[in-house]
């Protein structure tokens, strides 16, 4: 038996999916049935119950859980304490990101970091909000990148920085020719927004009510790259993180517009699961992330 047997079967207690802790791990759903099978003949018991409709542990499968986690945890100590013994930064770093993160904040910290510690291997992935939350508290990442970040018990929240909203129009339109406005005039424009459920979606509509302005909604995406692309064809307006719109101003495919009574700014936070323990190169990227 191999202290790697017992991380995939850590994984696969938390995320209860064969899937994703063969992703976790890099290893095929195969190697991962394997693996929990070696496991079960070594300790002479079941550990999983085999139900199609439910992923559960027998009791055996708690108790080798909880003590496995246990191993896990001292090992993982035990291996970040003779890095920074050796003053060494190494290994693999999971990040998941919302897309405006990913795209237009991470990108020059992340080659900072790489840059500094090249021999660190940093495997990002764009998600939805609330799949990063999901990736991170189901072990599939080390770090998530969220904006508005929820408080949750399970979690630790790291503040970044505050990214300025700003309204953003088609170069035509005539907004765009006032270069000023004041919130009300945002008032029965076509409004092109984000989902319902999605964060910045949800602070931009609590502005707009405080203010008692109501806007035509006519499209909704889940990313800001679509929401762009609908204003660039002069489908509406919208409100975005001004760092995110930097080239299409540059290149006038976009007009950013400036609102005279009111600034608004989007928080960013990195997110890890509690008790995680933080490998060196962890440390760092989170250093470099808060502009230390």
């Amino acid at each position: 038996m191999q202290i790697e047997s017992l991380k995939v079967f850590c994984d696969l207690a938390e995320t209860e999916s064969f899937t994703r802790a063969a992703k976790i791990n890099n290893i095929t759903q195969s190697a991962v049935s394997q693996q929990i099978s070696s496991l079960e003949k070594h300790f002479k018991s079941l550990l999983i119950e085999r139900s199609k409709k439910k992923f559960r542990l027998t009791r055996e499968g708690q108790v080798l859980y909880e003590s496995s986690k246990q191993i896990m945890q001292t090992y993982e100590i035990l291996e970040n304490r003779l890095q920074e013994m050796r003053d060494v930064v190494s290994g693999t770093i999971r990040v998941a990101t919302i897309y405006s993160i990913g795209l237009h904040d991470l990108p020059p910290y992340l080659k900072k970091f790489l840059k500094t510690h090249p021999t660190v291997n940093a495997h990002v992935e764009y998600r939805r909000s609330n799949q990063v939350y999901d990736d991170v508290l189901g072990n599939g990442v080390d770090l998530g990148l969220v904006a508005y970040p929820s408080k949750d018990a399970r979690l630790e929240i790291v503040a970044l920085r505050k990214d300025m909203l700003v309204l953003i129009c088609h170069p035509s339109h005539p907004m765009a020719r006032a270069k000023s406005v004041s919130l009300s005039a945002l008032t029965g424009q076509k409004f092109i927004g984000f989902e319902p459920d999605i964060p910045t979606r949800k602070a931009i509509d609590m502005i707009l009510k405080e203010r008692n302005i109501e806007v035509q909604h006519v499209m909704e995406f889940d990313n800001i790259e679509t929401v762009k692309r609908a204003v660039e064809i002069d489908a509406g307006i919208s409100i975005v993180p001004q760092g995110t719109i930097t080239q299409e101003v540059s290149k006038q495919t976009l007009a950013e517009v400036l609102i005279t009574d009111a600034e608004f700014y989007r928080p960013l936070a990195a997110i890890y699961k509690k008790n995680k323990i933080l490998s060196p190169a962890m440390k760092q990227f989170i250093n470099i992330l808060k502009g230390n």
